[in-house]
């Protein structure tokens, strides 16, 4: 797929390899189209699993470097939560 490509913006419903749009789209088949599908989610991810991610995702690999560790316990001062 190449040149210039037309966003189609619509809902529907996924079952296996089945794609059942609510609405008809104006496009003439049969043709070969790019699709891209957004799931949203449930719940809101928990701290636990953005640590989890954080730990593994490559992205923050750098921050493992010694050069990074510039921090110690005796750093800053105790937080205290009054909540």
């Amino acid at each position: 797929m190449k040149g210039i490509v037309t966003a189609i913006e619509t809902t529907g419903t996924v079952s296996g390899r089945e794609l059942i749009l609510d609405e008809d789209i104006p496009i003439k088949g049969p043709e070969r189209v790019r699709v891209l599908i957004l799931v949203p989610q449930e719940e809101d991810i928990d701290e636990a699993e953005w640590l989890r991610a954080g730990s593994v995702n490559e992205a923050f690999s750098f921050l493992r470097e010694r050069e990074e560790d510039v921090y110690t316990i005796e750093d800053g001062r105790p937080f205290h939560d009054q909540g």
